[in-house]
């Protein structure tokens, strides 16, 4: 089924004050402002990109081990999720909304990685969120940097 890809912004702009990638939604700048002007087809690219440094930015810190419990609890917490998108996608929706208020991932079918263990979840998100921000602006330095022309 064609599912139309929607924006990504999530209303943390930082290009707007000279970041080349948006710490809110891990667009590159021209990605931002070419938005509307993109065809479905770029803009899944662009989703594909984001979305595989999303999982390997959760999968480093936490493993989905119950995934029907896991999508119950996402159902219960109302957590909105898109269902196109990895299961891992879904954990980081689940740490965005209410990181500070899970005491005991495993009702969520969720298990720390070794490098997570002990480490508060709050913590965790902010890993992930720094990881998928690292891993964004790597490719931005490595792939699009050198090509762009700044007047």
């Amino acid at each position: 089924m064609y599912k139309k890809v929607r924006t990504p912004c999530i209303g943390v702009c930082s290009t707007g004050i000279g970041d080349d990638v948006c710490r809110g939604c891990k667009r590159f700048a021209h990605e931002v402002i070419d938005w509307n002007a993109y065809t479905e087809e770029q803009r899944r690219i662009i989703a594909e990109r984001r979305e595989g440094y999303l999982v390997n930015a959760v999968r480093s810190q936490l493993e989905i081990v119950d995934e029907k419990r896991f999508v119950a609890q996402l159902y219960h917490q109302q957590i909105r999720f898109d269902d196109s998108q990895s299961p891992y996608c879904w954990v980081f929706e689940l740490l965005r909304a209410g990181a500070s208020q899970i005491i005991d991932l495993r009702e969520y079918g969720l298990s720390p990685t070794p490098q997570a263990r002990g480490v508060p979840l709050v913590e965790v998100r902010q890993r992930i969120d720094e990881d998928f921000y690292a891993l964004s602006v790597a490719y931005y330095q490595r792939f699009v940097a050198p090509g762009v022309i700044k007047s």
